[in-house]
């Protein structure tokens, strides 16, 4: 087995990073293209049935940047607005072009059983791999009482996922929306259902900005605008907390999404329970090819590690997770200087000062910590620029 190998419901997978249902997926030319780059596997943009209409507005897209960083992503766009006879050519397209990629269609119905059933049962005549329920679009699709309104109700997720597990062979895959009080709840809705894996997380519900000039929320359509799915860096801890809730609770497969950027972010999700990855809005910012570092560099840090596979990373960091009530309080704790490092800026003392315990303060230029206020909250160590300051034990 190679040092990448894994699997998604028993569908081997030459690697763990899979393209998600979105923007880069909406034609077999763009799924074509990711292959070619490297990526083990696609989920198609989401197929609907062909009476169920959809308009875009223009433009859907706005970013939120720290400077000229962009670190969230908006947006209000749609399912595919191709009909069911080109997805149904083109993934057997794929299936004979590409056998060792993995096609995953997503499919999305109305609120009938037989919409949802003869999509699924057209999509595996076609020749995917598995599907995947959209439960989760957080706007424009649950006005028409699908996509987050489905995933917002238990009752409807088990429904639904029974219909479809009764219509096909392959394998379902129900994908969460993180806009619920709680995802256990509704991965356990999944369960009953049949789902065989979870995909988690879809964009989080969001306003990501307001031109002050005109008072205008983005992206403005006309002087006007909804709310829309985060995706990005910034809705990585959301993702993360969401598959590692699952992953707590449950024990099927779960494919991790949620501001992956890099292989890092990837390996933090396999870490807290995912078996493979889906990325997106990183691909729509820097095109497919980022496949081809994610792979290199996760090779190298299994090596770094001693892994001899990729599945050796899945869930190392679950059994470290536990309640607050759980931790360890008062733990021997203090800030230290490493004088070499510190510049002098006084970040540190600000936020200290402002912020934490007043605990920092400068002597000729270096930072200086009060070992009898020190608390112990780690603040100056994450506002330093330099790495000057870590927590150390007492007395050590």
């Amino acid at each position: 087995m190679g040092l990448l190998e894994t699997d998604i419901c028993g569908i081997p997978l030459e690697n763990p990073f899979i393209i998600a249902s979105a923007s880069p997926s909406a034609t077999i030319d763009m799924i074509e293209k990711s292959f070619i780059a490297g990526w083990a596997g696609v989920v198609t943009k989401t197929v609907k049935p062909d009476n169920m209409h959809i308009e875009d507005a223009r433009p859907r897209f706005n970013v939120v940047k720290d400077g000229k960083n962009i670190i969230g992503f908006e947006n209000f766009e749609l399912v595919s607005k191709k009909n069911i006879g080109y997805w149904t050519n083109g993934i057997k397209y794929l299936k004979e072009k590409y056998p060792s990629k993995v096609v995953i269609t997503s499919i999305m119905g109305d609120s009938s059983e037989e919409s949802w059933s003869q999509l699924a049962i057209d999509m595996e005549v076609a020749g995917s791999d598995a599907l995947e329920l959209n439960f989760s679009c957080p706007h424009g699709m649950p006005e028409m009482g699908v996509g987050a309104a489905v995933g917002q109700n238990p009752e409807i997720i088990e429904k639904i996922t029974k219909w479809v597990k009764g219509s096909v062979s392959i394998p379902v895959i129900v994908k969460l929306t993180p806009n619920v009080t709680s995802i256990e709840q509704a991965a356990d809705a999944g369960i009953r259902g049949g789902a065989d894996a979870f995909a988690a997380i879809n964009t989080v519900e969001s306003l990501s900005g307001i031109n002050l000039e005109t008072f205008e929320p983005l992206p403005s359509v006309n002087g006007m605008s909804t709310y829309g799915g985060l995706s990005g860096k910034a809705v990585k801890p959301i993702g993360l907390r969401a598959v590692s809730q699952i992953a707590r609770s449950q024990e099927v497969p779960i494919m991790g999404i949620g501001g992956i950027s890099n292989w890092s972010d990837a390996m933090e999700y396999m870490a807290v329970g995912a078996s493979s990855v889906q990325v997106c809005t990183e691909v729509m910012l820097k095109g497919f090819d980022i496949v081809k570092d994610m792979i290199t560099e996760t090779e190298k840090f299994l090596d770094r590690k001693g892994f001899t596979s990729v599945r050796q990373v899945i869930g190392q960091a679950i059994p470290k997770l536990t309640s607050h009530e759980s931790l360890v309080k008062n733990a021997p704790l203090i800030a230290e200087v490493d004088t070499v490092k510190c510049i002098g800026c006084g970040k540190c003392v600000v936020a200290c000062n402002d912020g934490g315990y007043g605990a920092v303060i400068l002597v000729e230029k270096k930072a200086v910590i009060s070992k009898s206020e020190c608390d112990g909250c780690s603040l100056c160590t994450h506002v330093c620029p330099t790495d000057a300051l870590e927590l150390v034990k007492i007395g050590a």
